[in-house]
């Protein structure tokens, strides 16, 4: 099994702290988000790690770690930024966001899933969007999931709390046919995309699309995709609020409610 982190971003709503580093750098509780992103692959076996780099990917240089650059990252999203490593995607594949941070049950259960293209959901997450947003739908989107673990909506913008069973954190895993569903998907969306309109996302060029715009367009052809369940103990680093809030709590020993640090 590979795993392969999306770490091409500048992540500007970071700054100050992303002004001389990439976000997959910045530290959490004494390690960088790559870091413990690393550890937590190592502790599973999992030595074949791939970092799709773009923003000041010269300052990220753990060894042991393949590199692949996103020269376009600053006009391209997360689905291109994972099509720059589609060399090393096949067999199964674990895909991170490069601004989380997830305890090893987590990881476990994500890990042991044997569907053929998985996500991790939170179930919990409206007592931690709560703690971030005064609004929790500012930035909370659609998810929802059938009588049989499957999800049917994702990533979409709603002003209701209902239409949100559970959150995407940005950690998945394709497998075997899932993996080749996924790029077959991707080959056709793109193509059709040169017609002028992109089928993922009309509003968007191709080059912008979401993860989650490649993920319900999935959905919308019929492609079964995975809910795997948890509650909290992840963390997403997405703004410098989001930093100051884990800091006050790590600080106060409040952070577990959400995420320990010794897992």
């Amino acid at each position: 099994m590979k795993a392969i982190i999306l770490a091409a971003g500048e992540g500007k709503r970071l700054h100050p702290l992303t002004l001389n580093q990439p976000k997959c750098l910045v530290e959490l509780f004494g390690k960088s988000i790559l870091k413990w992103q690393v550890d937590v692959f190592n502790h599973f076996n999992i030595t074949d790690i791939a970092v799709v780099k773009g923003y000041m990917e010269e300052k990220i240089n753990i060894p042991d770690i393949n590199y692949y650059i996103n020269k376009k990252f600053r006009d391209t999203n997360m689905v291109e930024t994972l099509f720059t490593a589609r060399e090393i995607m096949d067999d199964s594949v674990i895909v991170s966001y490069g601004d989380i941070i997830f305890e090893k049950h987590v990881f476990e259960k994500l890990f042991s899933s044997s569907a053929n293209i998985s996500l991790i959901v939170d179930k919990n997450w409206l007592s931690y969007w709560n703690t971030r947003f005064k609004d929790p739908l500012d930035d909370a989107e659609s998810l929802t999931i059938d009588k049989n673990g499957n999800i049917t909506s994702i990533g979409q913008k709603t002003t209701e709390i209902a239409d949100i069973q559970a959150q995407y954190i940005g950690l998945m895993k394709f497998r075997g046919e899932g993996l080749e569903i996924l790029k077959s998907f991707y080959d056709k969306s793109k193509l059709s995309a040169q017609n002028g309109k992109n089928p993922l996302n009309s509003s968007l060029i191709f080059e912008k699309s979401f993860m989650t715009d490649l993920l319900q367009g999935m959905i919308d052809n019929g492609v079964k995709i995975k809910a795997i369940p948890i509650s909290n103990s992840w963390l997403e680093l997405d703004s410098y609020n989001d930093f100051v809030v884990y800091k006050n709590m790590y600080e106060k020993n409040t952070l577990s409610k959400f995420f320990n640090v010794s897992n």
